[in-house]
């Protein structure tokens, strides 16, 4: 099991390094041009890395310590002090989905930006109350070992993820089929694929949960992989469609 939590890790360092990268790209572009919407997709794919990263260090903390994943161990308690606090929730990876789902309403106010005439107020009412909700259970409704409140807090993330991208993409790809601006197109359809992506990261762990649920495998199957592959997949498009064009 060590050697795949270590394949993990390595995994994701690279899966950070290269969205490094491209955040500076990104960051280098809105320097040039102060373009709103640039910014907004800067702070969404921070989020994401951040939530990367956190992904990452919760391997790190499992390979260092007597820290487990929680299925390796089931039964064992730990000291109730603010270091295993913090600790547990970033190796149960309640921390990732924090910024995840900041991610994702950073993602609603960039739709808001795009779509102002087609988002409905209910719409913003029920993703700003639910990503607060979100955000609060993932911090403090927590027992190590409660898988019901672990699959509530995935499922949280799900939700709210659903809830953003998919009219996001729908909207961006009936943009891209109505508009003849050859520019317009590539950016409409690159926000579409994001979306999509974005959709596919959790869509993937789920896959991968499922897989621990059903006791078929311990987890880091092929769909964990391609989860965080989603995150750069997403950050690609984005940039090479609508961030990088010279008409933006």
């Amino acid at each position: 099991m060590d050697i795949m939590v270590l394949v993990g890790a390595i995994f994701e360092t690279c899966i950070l390094f290269i969205g490094i990268l491209l955040l500076l790209l990104i960051l280098k572009r809105y320097f040039e041009k102060k373009n709103k919407l640039t910014l907004y997709l800067f702070t969404i794919f921070l989020n994401l890395i951040i939530a990367t990263f956190f992904s990452m260090l919760s391997k790190v903390i499992v390979l260092t310590t007597n820290i487990d994943y929680v299925y390796n161990q089931p039964n064992i308690e730990y000291p109730n002090t603010p270091y295993y606090w913090i600790v547990l929730r970033i190796v149960d990876f309640r921390i990732t989905m924090i910024f995840v789902i900041i991610g994702s309403l950073l993602s609603y106010l960039l739709e808001k930006n795009i779509f102002e005439e087609k988002v409905k107020k209910y719409y913003g009412f029920f993703v700003y109350i639910f990503s607060i909700y979100s955000i609060f259970f993932a911090i403090f409704v927590y027992v190590r070992g409660n898988t019901l409140l672990d699959a509530i807090n995935f499922l949280n993330a799900v939700i709210i993820m659903s809830v953003v991208y998919i009219p996001f993409m729908i909207n961006c790809y009936r943009l891209y089929k109505a508009i003849n601006d050859i520019a317009m197109k590539k950016g409409f359809l690159s926000l579409s694929l994001m979306s999509l992506s974005f959709i596919s990261i959790l869509f993937c762990i789920l896959l991968d949960r499922i897989t621990i649920l059903l006791e078929m495998s311990n987890g880091f199957t092929v769909f964990y992989f391609m989860a965080w592959s989603f995150v750069i997949v997403g950050f690609l498009c984005a940039y090479m469609g609508y961030i990088k064009p010279k008409t933006r």
